[in-house]
């Protein structure tokens, strides 16, 4: 299934068209977008779409589609999850995930506006495989990471390098947490989608320039051990979002370095999901 935020409400995109989940179930099931990450709705969710006629699906704009999980009780990250960006960084290959947190306040829509604040002078952008979490998973086993995933999407984690690095001390959350900065969309893909869950491709351009391209099978700590990793410290709950890391090219390592500026497009697509296109404003 295809599942999506569309003006606020929960949505089945099929094929080019959209099917009202609240409309479609009679009220059984509601219009909050949260209904669509939880795994115990897939069952009904699928029903509904199967029994879809012409008249229960719309034609739809897309500028409508808002953030996944738009009230995600968590928003977890790791760094340094792909080999080549971990080289391209001059760090050792990290022998276990280092995780940090992104604010719920910064998700935005696939085709809303990124805004750079005033003064901010080194904003970057790092295209991402975004998870899904559909039901709650505490200490997971790496093989039963997919069973509790409701879908995949894409993602960007916008930093502002200059904050990220300030001294005396690094640090990641609030640099990658300014309003805006984690853009996700533009829908949500099941895991059945998918030919082969561990090997995704993520793709990301500034205007028409390619910056970034890679593959989930590439990641140090593929999805199963990374979510399994996560709950081993955090209980994961339906609707939480799992940035998965970013493939070499961010514009921080890119020789002369590329960070965003008003004007721009940044555009990222992830294989099954589509294309998000955020322009870049004040």
């Amino acid at each position: 299934m295809k599942l999506a935020n569309l003006a606020g409400r929960a949505t089945v995109i099929v094929g080019d068209r959209a099917l009202d989940v609240e409309k479609a179930s009679n009220g059984a099931l509601g219009p909050d977008p949260a209904v669509l990450y939880d795994l115990a709705n897939h069952d009904e969710l699928r029903r509904l779409e199967r029994s879809a006629t012409d008249a229960d699906l719309v034609a739809y704009d897309e500028k409508q589609l808002g953030p996944v999980s738009p009230r995600a009780p968590k928003i977890l990250a790791v760094a340094l999850n792909y080999r080549g960006h971990a080289e391209e960084s001059g760090i050792p290959i990290p022998e276990a995930p280092t995780a940090f947190g992104k604010f719920t306040s910064s998700l935005a829509g696939p085709y809303q506006p990124v805004i750079v604040p005033e003064g901010i002078d080194k904003c970057d952008f790092e295209a991402e495989v975004v998870v899904v979490i559909g039901r709650t998973m505490r200490a997971v086993a790496p093989e039963a990471v997919w069973e509790g995933v409701a879908g995949v999407t894409a993602g960007q984690d916008i930093t502002d390098r200059r904050e990220q690095w300030r001294k005396p001390l690094n640090q990641f959350t609030f640099a990658k947490s300014y309003d805006t900065f984690s853009p996700c969309g533009p829908l949500v893909a099941t895991v059945d989608e998918f030919e082969d869950p561990d090997d995704i491709e993520v793709v990301g351009h500034v205007d028409d320039l390619e910056v970034q391209r890679g593959r989930t099978s590439d990641l140090i700590f593929s999805v199963p051990e990374l979510v399994s990793w996560l709950s081993t410290y955090v209980t994961l709950e339906p609707g939480d979002l799992v940035f998965t890391g970013t493939p070499a090219g961010c514009g921080v390592r890119r020789v002369p370095r590329l960070y965003l500026e008003p004007g721009m497009t940044l555009t990222t697509e992830v294989q099954g999901v589509g294309v998000m296109r955020n322009p870049i404003s004040r």
